[in-house]
């Protein structure tokens, strides 16, 4: 925003520091005056033989020719020491905010790390020093975490891009090649780039926060969840036991929807290789609900199980069959809960497999209702 020229906050201070002690000075002095004039006459009689002042003689008009030469004196010098006591003070008491508009004009320029870590004890500009250095501190994480995440998803998009390209180059140089299979591998490679595209849609969706919270019952998402993956859980050999009570979130249907399927198509995906189990188990509290799921599987670390909603994560190792994921589940599930106020918790079980534990605030009493 363009802006005319003004004067400095700090000439401003100034200004007001002298200002405040000209009227202070200027009232002082007007209570002496006042003072002066109560209890000195107006003339006095003086009689004094060896003097040549004798008769009536006006005391309080010599006495204000005494006085106001020096009033004049005491404001002047008023005036230049509020002025430059004012310049050197207003400086000293700007000096924490010069720091942080410098920091500012850093972090415009690209400069995240910088940090200002102003010293001394609690006050306003210490507050704001160290919110601001808090605010740095974030957005450096996030734009790595973004700088990150783009990379790997370019990575990813490349991958299948490229397997496309050299499959084409090898029809395109062998006319005999059976071009049934071709087509049934590049509709796979399509398959998994059109998934990835779409997964990364949910991601940027759930970042910008533009839906419309309303109360949803995550058992009810659970019940069209595991109906829509019982197929695949049936494919794997996976048994899915669904348990408890309504619970009553507040939130966007589609992405709570799309978090639950998630949980349960991961905890289906990575799994034993026959006769897994899924456990999903919603619970109601008085101020939020509860989204549990577990699975049997293979022992994971703590250190693993950490990494694991870092996107295109996908556990032991890379699996790349038909119903894999693209490794952005747990990432996009992590999003939802957080745009959502929830807490998302992630352990590993001690017989194998994991333990999700998604918590929700529930809806405002007026609303649940």
């Amino acid at each position: 925003m363009d802006r005319a020229p003004g004067l400095s906050v700090r000439l401003k201070l100034t200004l007001s520091y002298a200002g405040f002690l000209m009227v202070a000075g200027g009232l002082l002095l007007a209570a002496v005056w006042l003072f002066l004039l109560r209890y000195v006459p107006e003339r006095a009689m003086l009689n004094n033989p060896d003097d040549q002042l004798n008769g009536v003689f006006p005391v309080r008009s010599a006495l204000l020719d005494v006085f106001a030469p020096r009033a004049a004196a005491v404001f002047a010098f008023l005036l230049v020491f509020g002025l430059v006591g004012g310049w050197l003070l207003a400086g000293r008491m700007l000096a924490p905010l010069t720091r942080i508009t410098d920091a500012t004009h850093l972090a415009t320029a690209g400069s995240l790390s910088h940090r200002i870590r102003l010293s001394g004890r609690q006050d306003e500009f210490r507050e704001l020093a160290d919110v601001f250095d808090g605010m740095l501190e974030r957005l450096e994480a996030h734009v790595a975490e973004q700088q990150r995440f783009a990379a790997n998803a370019s990575h990813e998009l490349r991958t299948p891009l490229a397997t496309s390209k050299a499959l084409l180059d090898v029809a395109r140089s062998d006319p005999a090649h059976d071009h049934g299979k071709l087509v049934d591998r590049l509709y796979a490679i399509n398959a998994r780039a059109i998934d990835l595209t779409e997964a990364l849609l949910v991601l940027s969706r759930a970042d910008q926060r533009t839906f419309t919270r309303e109360p949803v019952d995550l058992s009810l998402l659970v019940e069209e969840a595991t109906e829509t993956l019982l197929p695949l859980a049936e494919k794997r050999g996976v048994t899915i036991d669904t348990s408890g009570d309504p619970a009553p979130a507040f939130g966007s249907q589609a992405l709570l929807l799309q978090m639950t399927t998630n949980l349960v198509h991961n905890s289906i995906v990575h799994n034993l290789p026959e006769q897994g189990s899924v456990w999903v188990r919603t619970d109601a509290r008085p101020e939020s609900v509860v989204l549990t799921v577990e699975n049997s599987g293979e022992k994971l670390s703590p250190q693993l199980v950490s990494t694991l909603t870092e996107p295109f994560q996908r556990g032991t190792e890379r699996i790349r069959d038909d119903h894999a994921g693209v490794g952005l589940g747990l990432a996009i599930v992590q999003r939802i809960v957080q745009v959502h106020d929830g807490s998302l918790t992630i352990t590993p079980r001690p017989e194998g497999g994991l333990r999700i534990a998604v918590q929700l605030p529930a809806p405002p009493l007026q609303m649940a209702k």
